[in-house]
């Protein structure tokens, strides 16, 4: 019990530090990704993007699978300086999953914003996920750029204990999972 109190609190205080005061849930954020992620998922890495990868070992497991509540991260490159993470909502089939993230497109004019249920979708060779493609709005489709992935981190410790939980919000209600296929494989 006491344990699912400080995971409560843990979540709790991670909503309140990512969130703006006048933000009614996790969708109303408007900011970096590292902090969506952090308070979305539970898991409670610090630092750029690029580097939760090597910061998860020996604290969360780590993985080339995707799951629900997992963490995407993206490598650093030079359209991508600082990395990007992002949750996935929902795994549509082996290849193609969707993700909950911010500060990817642009909305009303502005980076920043969250995004609910983003088709993204492995284009490795090798179909391991160490490279994707991201459903980018303003193309309103699959965006041209390939970006390496490291991998995922699952919200359980290396000793398979449940360490984070996702956010409920995490996935809308009714997620397009077959809008997701064919952006995927158009």
């Amino acid at each position: 019990m006491r344990g699912r109190f400080l995971l409560s609190l843990t979540l709790a205080t991670a909503l309140a530090a990512a969130a703006p005061a006048t933000a009614q849930s996790l969708l109303d954020y408007v900011g970096e990704c590292v902090p969506f992620a952090r308070a979305a998922s539970g898991i409670q890495i610090f630092g750029d993007a690029w580097t939760w990868w090597d910061k998860a070992e020996g604290h969360y497991q780590r993985g080339y699978i995707p799951r629900r509540g997992a963490v995407i991260v993206f490598a650093r490159t030079p359209r991508l300086p600082l990395g990007h993470v992002a949750v996935v909502s929902q795994v549509v089939d082996p290849r193609v999953v969707m993700v909950t993230h911010a500060n990817w497109s642009h909305v009303n004019g502005e980076r920043g914003h969250v995004e609910q249920d983003v088709t993204l979708t492995d284009t490795s060779p090798d179909n391991d996920w160490s490279e994707v493609k991201v459903w980018y709005r303003d193309m309103d489709g699959l965006g041209s750029t390939t970006y390496p992935i490291y991998g995922f981190i699952y919200p359980a410790a290396i000793n398979g204990t449940p360490r984070a939980r996702a956010n409920p919000e995490l996935t809308g209600e009714q997620p397009d999972e077959v809008g997701a296929l064919i952006d995927a494989y158009r």
